[in-house]
């Protein structure tokens, strides 16, 4: 089975206190199980968030039955996912340049070591 790595950005409101919790809802004891259910269902084989300051950096490596819109419909046709993302935008915000009501944006890669 193949897999590929995609890379995405998002901010978070620049507030300590905001940036504190959810960090908090992000470790791994506090996950919710259903979120992580519906992330591994929908081909994602491993996830990595990364902070510095407010910036949030996600690697995600997926499975060839991944693709963005499948995941999501998958998303919107989960009520537990909407209610996180519900909970999750008091945190998050878009980056400059994203359309309405988005948040991770797609990174385009630019250099690999070789």
């Amino acid at each position: 089975m193949s897999s590929k790595k995609l890379c995405y950005a998002c901010d978070l409101v620049d507030n300590q206190e905001l940036i504190k919790l959810y960090k908090y809802y992000h470790k791994k004891e506090n996950a919710w199980p259903e979120i992580t259910k519906s992330i591994k269902d929908s081909g994602v084989i491993d996830m990595e968030i990364y902070l510095f300051a407010n910036r949030l950096f996600m690697i995600m490596e997926v499975d060839e039955s991944y693709t963005p819109e499948r995941k999501q419909m998958m998303d919107a046709a989960n009520p537990k996912v909407q209610e996180w993302e519900k909970l999750m935008w008091k945190f998050q915000q878009a980056l400059p340049g994203a359309k309405e009501g988005e948040k991770w944006l797609p990174m385009e890669q630019i250099y690999k070591l070789e």
